[in-house]
């Protein structure tokens, strides 16, 4: 992929009286608003050769001109790791991520993280703002993720997730029993008291809307499917927790787990020790970003969510 960027474009006349970020944003929707922004009040985007400000009316006729050089977003490592690659091509990559890789470097986990093996593999990635990653998973969720492998690609991607166009499916193993499907609408935010935490904010939080429907009862726990129509951090298991009906293992959300009246030892282990939430992207579906072709993956649970699940499936027979 080639770092140099070369670019021009004319500003059509129904353009006229509009703010120079604006009509770039429309003529030029392969970068992102943020990115076109810097470009052009670091004077690599033009008008008829001279800078101008972003806020700075435009007549039509003028020429945009688009000079510029991808540079590394970040001081990152590249390292080394096996990557479950689902699929691949030019323009986007799609992950299975097992349970306890973190997605993105932060404090507590400077490297060892999904980022710096995205680096290793493909290390054009340096020059996309967070290597591509447009949408994470929590450290132990596992499953499917998108990432972008170009800057066009990222910036059709974020639209995507923000039009909603972007379908997310989680199998999710829930305490208590269910006797059906439905949908949590509960606008949330960072937890008063505890900042590790998010919590449903009923004043001042984001949207937050998560669609879940039955796919198994047992004695004192369900298998749902949950779809996500936003994507705030922790949604699925805050909402969860919001109904009470907090995953099994998801210590942050649930301090205390149900067991079935009467269930084995095997059974009571596996609940009270299952290392993390028992949460897990199974299905993503989303349109390419180049040719606009829809394209849907599938993976299935994991070792350990499938022995909890045969497990449960004992103890209710």
């Amino acid at each position: 992929m080639s770092n140099q960027i070369h670019l021009n474009v004319e500003v059509p006349a129904e353009y006229a009286g509009q703010r120079f970020d604006q009509i770039a944003a429309d003529l030029i929707p392969d970068y992102s608003r943020a990115r076109l922004q810097a470009w052009i009040k670091g004077g690599q985007l033009t008008v008829d050769g001279r800078s101008a400000k972003p806020k700075d009316k435009l007549f039509g006729g003028e020429q945009l001109s688009l000079r510029a050089e991808l540079e590394p977003q970040g001081e990152w490592l590249a390292q080394d790791m096996a990557l479950d690659i689902v699929y691949e091509d030019d323009a986007i990559l799609v992950i299975n991520k097992p349970a306890g890789l973190v997605v993105h470097p932060a404090a507590g986990n400077p490297d060892g993280t999904l980022l710096n093996g995205l680096l290793a593999h493909c290390p054009e990635q340096q020059n996309i703002p967070r290597a591509g990653i447009v949408h994470r998973l929590d450290k132990d969720t596992s499953g499917l993720m998108v990432v972008a492998k170009t800057l066009q690609a990222q910036a059709d991607l974020v639209d995507q997730l923000k039009e909603r166009t972007v379908t997310r499916l989680y199998d999710a193993i829930a305490q208590g029993t269910l006797s059906g499907g439905g949908k949590v609408d509960a606008p949330m935010g960072r937890h008063r008291t505890n900042r590790l935490k998010m919590a449903v904010v009923p004043n001042g939080g984001k949207e937050a809307i998560t669609h879940y429907r039955l796919q198994e009862r047992f004695r004192a726990h369900s298998l749902l499917r949950c779809q996500l129509e936003t994507g705030r951090t922790h949604q699925i298991r805050v909402h969860m927790a919001h109904i009470r009906h907090p995953l099994v293992g998801d210590t942050l959300y649930c301090t205390r787990g149900k067991l079935p009246p009467g269930a084995d030892p095997e059974l009571i282990t596996a609940l009270q020790k299952f290392p993390r939430q028992a949460l897990h992207a199974a299905e993503l579906a989303l349109f390419h970003p180049e040719t606009g072709e829809p394209m849907h993956w599938v993976v299935p649970m994991p070792e350990d969510m499938l022995q909890l699940l045969a497990l449960l499936r004992a103890d209710s027979r």
